[in-house]
This record gives C-alpha cells, structure tokens and sequence, in this order.
C-alpha cells in the first residue's frame, strides 16, 4: 500500500533498502538512485537523512578482488619478500573469513621459507576465544605457549574449530615449515630473526608497528599490503577490512570511499533535490554479550563518507530523564516540564556538567553505521542499503 509520511511523533528510526543483485562492474550508484526515487515518491527522503550503503557492495561493484597470488607477488615484490624468506605473522584475529585467505597469500610467497605465527591469548582482538580460559588463567601474561603443547585446549567454542591448527595447516599446505606460539609480548617473535613481520591486528596496528620498529624490526602491517592506487584493485585500507569471495579470492575493502560516497550525494542532489549523507558502512562497534565477541573486525565503522561526517562530529546531549524527574519534583506541571526540556535542548552544556551525565558524546560516523550494520544484519538480510532518519534532521 502507499505510505505517507512520517508522522510527527516518529523520532529517529532507520529502513532496510531492498535492492536488485549487485555484480562487478554494475552501476551500483545509479541502481541506489533508483531506490531513493522510490522513497522521494512515497514522501520517506528528506534534506538531512543518511543514506548508507554496505562496504561489501561497493566493493563489488568496483570489482575490487584480489588473488592470494596476487598477494604473495606483492609481498615479494614490493617489500622483497623471497620464496625461502621467514616471515614473522603478530597477532592475527581467528576467522575463516577475514583473515584464512589472506594467510594463504603470505605463506605463499614463502613455500620454501618458514612462517612464525604468534597469536594473542586468551582472546584474540576482537574477543574470539583461541585458548580455553581455564588453561589461560594458569599462564603468565607473556609467557610463550608453543602450540602443541596445548592443543587440545584450542577450540573456538561457537565454531568449535581450532584455529591455531587451522592456521598451521594453512601455512604447510603452501609448502612453508610453520611454527605457532600463543604470546602477548609482541617482542617473542623477534626472538626468530624474521625476514619481515606482519603486523596483523586492527585496532592497535600502529601501536604494535611503533613497539617492533623502535627495536629495529623490518614490519609492515596489512595496511600496506595491496594498497598501490597503480594496480587494478587495491584499497587505502590494504587488506584490512577484506573478505573472503573464495578459496582464493579476497574481496577487498572499497576504494577511494569518500569519493565514491560523495559522487551518491552529488546525484541524489542533482537529481532529486535532496541534501543527504552517505556513508559506506562494515561491521558495526558493538559487542556481543553472550560470547564476548567485539564484532568490529574492520578497521572502523565508516570505510567512506561525505562532508557532513568530517571533523568528528559527535552525537550530544542531555539527560532527559534527569531533568524530567528534577522538574517533576519541583512540582512543574506536564507542560512547564515539556518547556523545560526544550530550554535545556536549546542549550550547550559541557560533558562534566550534571545535564549531560551519562550521554557521553559518540562519533556519528559510528552510531549511523552501527544502526545500519544491525539493520541490515551480519547474515544479510537483503538490504545492502539503509535509510536512516533523524539524526542530522531531528524529528
């Protein structure tokens, strides 16, 4: 049936966007035009509403792949990596999906070398379980753990795979000898004199390459992998942010996010009248309570943006039920409490003042692509685009 527009009392709220398939090489932002025409027809598209797409999309309509030959020729070419070079791989997150394949192109361009994997205990990065915690609790926090010895305490307990095994099988199957340690002291592994180390966390890789390069160490992190704008696919975050498409195949981040966001916005203006926002979203900042999973596996929230999301932006507040109830108890009435609030909404507080407490500031970049990742859901729910309202446009 037809919808009209929002109501009034409606507040923030945002829509999964249903879309045609989306291939390489397809027109991806005429495609989402022709979505938010249907929205500006049905009264749902206004000045101030974001429209945000899901990273892996873009990425697939700009054909953004990459082979795990591809990533070994990188290696060896680019950082002089040789086929019986060690390789050093520092604190890896466990997942089949994000970093397997990007794994097998390492040790790829090593078949005749060795690769040292040192994994973070008891957790990974992002809080995936690679070491039983009744097991961690009984070692050091930088003691080395050599693998094997504790094997059969290694199973991830959602995916019941043991990822340390999984990983070592990885490297072997590239013809590389494969050693692997459980350690937090990211100094073990120059203990092996690598050729080259990996940085290979997230969130903390520029920490980790700071900490390796004041010793001297020859790292880079998976940043600069596959980052040359020159070649074909490529992105400005590496192989960060990357998925798997095949065995070996890696779906790269988009590239060049903040044009491709811009050039929508331009569009929608152009075509529709309309002044929105876009943003290129990935996985959201949230982490999930019964396994303790931080499910932000990319290296932030937004990959691309427009204008609009620059500088920081922040989402503010005050303590609406704080004032409600102070004023309630001053004996105000329903509607002096409404005008109340109004006055205090009007106003800039500073975030150590007691209007503000418990509202701390949040980057809008975040909480948009947060909403939008939840939305449209980690097992896609077949809405790679969504609308979200009242944010920059306060209902």
């Amino acid at each position: 049936m037809d919808m009209d527009k929002l109501p009034h009392y409606i507040g923030p709220c945002a829509f999964g966007i249903k879309l045609g398939v989306i291939t390489p090489n397809c027109d991806l932002i005429g495609m989402v035009y022709q979505a938010m025409e249907e929205c500006d027809s049905d009264s749902l598209l206004d000045d101030g509403d974001v429209i945000c797409i899901t990273e892996s999309v873009v990425a697939r309509a700009q054909n953004n792949y990459v082979t795990t030959d591809e990533i070994a020729k990188n290696l060896q070419e680019q950082y002089g990596i040789t086929k019986n070079s060690r390789l050093g791989v520092l604190f890896p997150i466990t997942s089949r999906n994000r970093f397997a394949i990007i794994l097998r192109g390492l040790a790829r361009a090593v078949p005749e070398g060795e690769v040292i994997l040192q994994l973070s205990f008891p957790c990974d990065e992002v809080g995936n379980q690679i070491i039983d915690e009744e097991t961690a609790y009984n070692c050091l926090e930088n003691e080395i753990i050599r693998f094997e010895t504790v094997a059969e305490e290694c199973f991830h307990p959602i995916t019941k795979v043991n990822y340390p095994r999984y990983y070592q099988e990885i490297i072997e199957a590239e013809g590389a000898k494969a050693q692997v340690y459980l350690c937090n002291d990211p100094h073990m592994i120059t203990s092996f004199n690598p050729d080259c180390v990996i940085i290979s966390n997230i969130h903390d890789r520029h920490k980790t390459c700071a900490v390796l390069q004041g010793k001297g160490v020859n790292c880079i992190t998976l940043q600069d992998i596959c980052s040359d704008s020159s070649k074909p696919s490529w992105s400005e975050w590496g192989l960060l942010g990357s998925n798997m498409s095949t065995e070996n195949l890696l779906n790269l981040a988009p590239k060049e996010g903040d044009e491709y966001a811009t050039r929508m916005q331009q569009k929608i203006h152009n075509g529709l009248g309309k002044k929105v926002e876009v943003l290129i979203y990935g996985d959201g900042a949230y982490k999930d309570p019964p396994s303790g999973i931080y499910e932000l596996a990319d290296p932030q929230p937004g990959l691309g943006s427009t204008e609009g999301f620059k500088g920081g932006r922040m989402r503010e507040g005050v303590k609406y039920k704080l004032l409600a109830d102070t004023a309630h108890a001053e004996g105000k009435s329903v509607t002096e409490i409404e005008e109340t609030l109004k006055a205090h909404q009007a106003r800039d507080y500073g975030q150590d003042e007691m209007v503000s407490e418990g509202t701390t500031p949040r980057k809008m970049e975040d909480l948009i692509a947060s909403l939008a990742d939840l939305i449209s859901g980690s097992a896609d729910a077949g809405t790679p685009v969504v609308l979200v309202k009242g944010f920059f446009n306060k209902r």
